[in-house]
């Protein structure tokens, strides 16, 4: 007797088949969301591990911190532009073999960097080393639409949030201790281990997702053709004109925060850490918060909620800013407040972006990373072309992207919108 088809094989007419999980975790399991949230820490890891070596890797390198900036500014870049194209691709190949090849990616050009010897090498090695790492947060969110959908859906992004949201509290810390011992390279060493270790769990525990493929493979172009109906979805935009706009702010603060607080406030690389990790509990609590709170309050309140947070600690920012200029924890504190309001409104938002589309999920997601990564890496070469004697338009740009996301919120805030997250949850 012949069994019915699993992820991957032929259909007939008008059947659809059952999710087969071929590897050790279910897709109701705290284990399978701790595991997505290991495969999308690598950014953050990517990014805030080696932020104490910035300075390092200036005198080491020779060269100007503008160009040093650049390896943020292009790993965003790169980050921004692979996740155009691992979500068609995984919609039609499934997320595992996809998100297999990106980790592949990563880990290579991890290794590239840590042996670069120009600013230029390493410029060129985080541009690649960023498409790797995309695949690993696009893949990670369709693989919970497939999973899961709407306040369901919010409350597992927000748990992987809270989970990887220790990334940025004990990344700058390791990173430092790593830059004082070692110097800089140990750090991207230490990533590339991550990621062998992501790359490995993924291979062994991760199931296939992707509960139907046709008969007929459509082409490729016409996955990306389908990205184009998305576009037109108001309530998409406004959801990732959110997120967007309040990640803007978080990326404001990783361009600018190692200068401002090392070489304008004069910080060691220890010390710049332990702000750099006081502010990003203000993440993790935002992230907890609305892990426990979304299921009850719905997708719009609670990101209406962290929108009014955000502002508040972008207002709070300004005042610090005014009041103690020169004092590296006089920041840490509105900061934190501010990552809370972004931990409780940008899960959401990516929650709502996908909703209307799950037999898209992976182009959807794409789209949400590819606008919220272009939107950063613009933010982090503007923080990085305008500091100079003062930490204002570190400030400033933070102070701009909170009140903006408040400003949206209340703009798409009315019954249309109320009602169509209604019918998602």
């Amino acid at each position: 007797m012949r069994g019915r088809p699993g992820v991957g094989e032929p259909l007939s007419s008008g059947q659809t088949p059952p999710l087969r999980l071929c590897a050790l975790l279910r897709p109701d399991s705290f284990a399978l969301t701790a595991l997505l949230a290991l495969l999308t820490a690598l950014g953050p890891m990517s990014v805030d591990l080696y932020l104490p070596s910035l300075p390092d890797i200036e005198r080491a390198l020779r060269a100007p911190a503008a160009q040093v900036e650049l390896t943020i500014s292009f790993y965003l870049i790169g980050f921004a532009l692979g996740q155009i194209f691992y979500g068609p691709l995984s919609d039609l190949y499934g997320r595992k073999p996809v998100l297999l090849a990106a980790l592949g990616i990563f880990c290579v050009m991890t290794f590239v960097c840590a042996g670069a010897s120009s600013i230029e090498a390493l410029i060129a090695a985080r541009f690649v080393q960023a498409v790797g790492a995309s695949g690993a947060i696009v893949l990670s969110r369709a693989i919970v639409r497939d999973l899961h959908s709407g306040a369901r859906a919010a409350r597992e992004l927000s748990l992987m949030a809270m989970i990887f949201g220790f990334a940025p509290i004990v990344a700058p810390l390791i990173g430092g201790g790593l830059q004082t011992a070692f110097g800089w390279r140990a750090g991207f060493l230490f990533v590339f281990l991550w990621g062998a270790g992501a790359l490995t769990a993924a291979w062994w525990l991760l199931p296939e997702t992707l509960r139907a493929r046709p008969v007929m493979r459509p082409r490729l172009l016409d996955h990306f053709r389908g990205a184009a109906l998305i576009l037109r979805n108001t309530f998409f935009l406004a959801h990732v004109g959110i997120v967007a706009l309040s990640f803007s702010g978080l990326f404001a603060w990783i361009s600018g925060s190692a200068f401002v607080l090392q070489d304008l406030y004069g910080a060691t690389p220890v010390e710049f850490a332990l702000v750099f990790a006081i502010a990003s509990i203000g993440y993790l609590v935002g992230t907890s918060v609305a892990a426990f709170t979304v299921m009850r309050l719905g997708i719009e309140r609670t990101i209406g909620a962290g929108a009014a947070v955000l502002t508040i600690g972008a207002a709070a920012l300004v005042a610090a800013g005014g009041a103690w200029p020169g004092v590296p924890v006089a920041l840490a504190v509105p900061v934190a407040i501010y990552l809370a309001g972004l931990g409780l409104a940008m899960p959401q938002a990516m929650a709502g972006a996908l909703q209307p589309f799950p037999e898209r999920a992976g182009t959807a997601s794409s789209l949400v990373g590819c606008t919220q990564q272009t939107a950063a890496a613009l933010m982090g070469a503007v923080v990085g072309h305008t500091l100079g004697a003062t930490a204002w338009p570190l400030i400033l740009s933070m102070a701009l992207m909170g009140a903006a996301t408040l400003v949206l919120w209340l703009a798409i805030r009315g019954r249309e919108m109320e009602h169509a997250s209604a019918k998602g949850e």
